[in-house]
């Protein structure tokens, strides 16, 4: 097959772009004809809460990409969309994570599905996103309703899709990252992030967000009070930094909580979860997490809360702790995870539950899609 990806890949930093990369490889290996078209304009910098939306790495010589999509431009919009129509492929799989996209994806869907050869497949990771805002619903009618099936990650977003479309859609959940490298040992992890080798440490990753419930994880961390363990804190602010530091002032944390602040690159991720015997994350909403599938990678048991898809990620007493979404619900869960002798009968799963994860299913189920669409 001839194969389109349209979305976020090099020089754009980010799990977005590691997912687009990964499948276009795993469609390669395959013998298709894969070219990924990535953006000229992700988002203008006013709207960018970030330092950078850019990796400066090289290029992977392995991967064929182009950028050619403006996302602020519909003149660009027009002109790649009457591209693909002529170029035709077979497939152009597209992820969609929040409607700021839509009118952009929307338009070159429309147009180049008009020549009745392409199918335009979508890997959605959210269809009501974390943030809402008056335009969400349109925006969503407007792309979705422009796509010829669709693959989602997690039942909460299958029925929100159903909401929208009635194309073909099939469950499959997030696959595991493996792009991050292997474990190394915890006293050189302590060494390389500057931590203390002797002290345990449970982490919080990632994109800060309101959503994500730093702040609920800093009240039951101040109630919960552990001895010998910090709470590592591990990702860029999209959110107030002046509020989260205020809190940690606010219930005497100084002394438990170490901030990493700034977006973590992708060579430095193993070393944070290495340096760590527990992943937290204290979600008010989701859909479903990529941070849980790096957990998977390397084995680090989780706590996590019962919202979204993260209880079909994370089975509660599996490989993970699944707790209520309020502070008094994250004590009680971390009272369980950090029992006699629980973390290491967590680990002891991980090997069996990882089996459900896999580029190749993924990839599977998308082609599925295009199959049934």
């Amino acid at each position: 097959m001839k194969i389109v990806i349209l979305g976020p890949a090099h020089p754009y930093r980010g799990g977005l772009a590691s997912i687009m990369e990964t499948m276009a490889r795993e469609y390669q290996s395959r013998g298709h004809e894969v070219v990924i078209y990535t953006f000229t304009v992700q988002y203008p910098s006013l709207l960018f809460p970030g330092k950078s939306q850019f990796v400066t790495t090289p290029a992977p010589e392995d991967l064929r990409i182009e950028r050619v999509m403006n996302t602020v431009n519909p003149i660009n919009w027009v002109r790649l969309g009457l591209r693909l129509k002529r170029e035709q492929p077979d497939m152009v799989l597209m992820k969609y994570w929040t409607p700021f996209m839509a009118p952009c994806f929307g338009t070159v869907a429309r147009i180049a599905r008009s020549n009745g050869v392409t199918k335009f497949i979508c890997q959605v990771d959210n269809v009501e996103p974390h943030e809402h805002h008056i335009i969400d619903k349109p925006c969503n009618h407007y792309y979705l309703g422009a796509v010829d099936g669709f693959v989602y990650m997690s039942e909460q977003v299958g029925g929100e899709l159903r909401a929208y479309t009635s194309v073909p859609a099939i469950f499959s959940p997030h696959p595991m990252f493996e792009n991050f490298g292997v474990v190394v040992a915890c006293g050189e992890a302590c060494a390389k992030l500057g931590l203390d080798a002797e002290t345990k440490y449970s982490l919080f990753f990632g994109l800060i967000r309101d959503y994500k419930g730093l702040d609920l994880l800093l009240r039951a961390w101040a109630e919960w009070r552990p001895e010998g363990r910090k709470l590592l804190v591990a990702g860029e602010f999209y959110a107030s930094r002046e509020k989260t530091y205020a809190l940690i002032e606010e219930l005497g944390l100084k002394d438990s909580v170490v901030m990493h602040e700034g977006f973590v690159a992708d060579d430095d991720v193993r070393y944070y979860f290495s340096a760590v015997d527990s992943l937290l994350l204290p979600y008010r909403t989701a859909t479903q997490s990529g941070v849980t599938q790096i957990a998977y990678n390397f084995s680090v048991p989780m706590l996590v809360t019962g919202v979204g898809g993260l209880p079909e990620i994370v089975p509660d007493g599996r490989v993970g702790v699944v707790c209520e979404p309020s502070v008094e619900g994250i004590v009680e869960g971390l009272q369980r995870l950090y029992a006699e002798g629980e973390l290491n009968r967590l680990k002891a799963n991980f090997a069996e539950e990882r089996k459900r994860f896999s580029w190749a299913t993924m990839c599977d189920k998308l082609l599925e899609v295009y199959r049934r669409a």
